[in-house]
């Protein structure tokens, strides 16, 4: 049996190594420094609540974690709540909040959020209203700006805003401060989805002026199932979770040690390497320069400020499944930006709340690079993408 693990695994490293791998948005390769500490972390084997000395080992280990967390984003250790993911981190953040207000609030859900956000908004048992974007892919401050001017507090309660930091599929920077500065002035809350924007840009909580923000580990090479909420020091919050009360008893069961070391480790090491990502930007640009030259391609959000490794584009009639087949049997991994658990591909509503046409979306790809990507990828991608699309939308130019 371990033999056949063994064979497992290395047929996986040969198989990755073999591939350009241009997905991080969906998730990034383990980084070395998470993999150690994991490791490291594993060896302890206690319990960070236990108040024996390998307890106490381990609660150390954690709280170095959430210290290296709370950096990152401008933070004070204590007001970060590690979750499964980001998922629960904005579960939590949602459910939370309309539950500490007694139901007293709508929550205002920019159009281009993921799934774990709009689901969870749906399930809160307020009332949920859609914030517009801009056919650039960022939200219509105007929109929001008048919608708090017609707030009637008697009426929709506290305004709650949600909004992410960076899109996962277009990597569209949304003007979060702006928004949460209106959201503020009205009497408002503001949650933020950070998961894509940690690592990628600078995130600085005070800066942005928000309440909740949900961060996932997976994204920045650190293991997968691991994330966290950061809360504003006396933001209302009810627990969703209950039982022994870990984190504040804001959400209880024992932590996921040797994730959360794990995620400390790789959040060190993405804002260490932030400056080596964000030049990404100009390989990046030149990419879709001759794609756009050669295949006239339409690239979302070009004349919006985006993460530095994201690019979404779409040429008519080549639908995305048929352009993710083709550049996997080409060596090279990426996504529609819409894909579901099911693995099927379904349009994607963050391209149709920015006007997009429906041929164009059924067609959008998206390529995302990171901490492990070299320059050669990207005209490596450019080059696959075009040899798949010549033997059919360009077959005939």
């Amino acid at each position: 049996m371990a033999n056949a693990n063994f064979s497992a695994e290395r047929h996986a490293e040969c198989y990755m190594r073999a591939m350009i791998y241009a997905d991080y948005n969906a998730t990034a390769p383990v980084r070395p420094e998470a993999k150690a500490a994991i490791l490291a972390a594993l060896d302890v084997g206690a319990n960070p609540s236990s108040v024996h000395a390998p307890g106490r080992a381990a609660r150390k280990l954690l709280e170095v974690a959430r210290a290296q967390v709370s950096l990152a984003i401008g933070a004070r250790a204590q007001d970060v709540v590690f979750t499964s993911g980001g998922t629960e981190a904005n579960a939590l953040a949602l459910n939370g909040i309309a539950a500490q207000l007694d139901g007293k609030c709508t929550l205002l859900v920019s159009a281009i959020e993921h799934e774990a956000v709009t689901k969870n908004a749906g399930y809160a048992g307020v009332p949920v209203e859609t914030a517009y974007v801009t056919r650039h892919g960022a939200l219509d401050l105007d929109w929001l700006r008048d919608r708090l001017a017609r707030w009637d507090a008697a009426r929709d309660g506290t305004p709650v805003l949600a909004l992410m930091l960076a899109n996962n599929e277009t990597g569209v920077l949304q003007p979060v401060a702006e928004a949460a500065a209106m959201v503020r002035d009205a009497g408002g809350l503001t949650h933020c989805d950070a998961v894509q924007g940690l690592g990628k840009i600078m995130v600085n909580v005070g800066l942005l002026g928000v309440d909740y923000l949900a961060l996932s580990a997976h994204k920045i090479g650190g293991p997968q199932g691991v994330g966290a909420l950061w809360l504003r020091s006396g933001a209302p919050l009810k627990p969703v979770l209950f039982g022994g009360g870990q984190e504040r008893s804001l959400r209880s069961g024992t932590e996921n040690l040797s994730g959360i070391v794990g995620f400390g480790a790789a959040t060190e090491a993405a804002i260490r390497d932030l400056p080596k990502l964000q030049a990404l930007a100009a390989q990046r640009d030149a990419m879709e320069a001759r794609l756009i030259s050669e295949a006239d391609i339409t690239v979302f959000g070009k004349d919006a400020d985006r993460l530095a490794q994201t690019s979404n584009f779409a040429i008519p009639g080549f639908r995305a499944e048929t352009q993710v087949m083709a550049m996997d049997l080409g060596g090279v991994a990426i996504s529609s930006g819409s894909a579901c658990s099911s693995g099927k591909v379904k349009r994607s509503l963050v391209l149709a709340a920015m006007d997009a046409s429906d041929e164009l979306a059924e067609s959008a790809i998206r390529v995302s690079f990171g901490w492990g990507s070299q320059l050669s990828d990207f005209e490596a991608t450019a080059e696959a993408w075009l040899q798949a699309a010549r033997r059919t939308v360009l077959k005939s130019a």
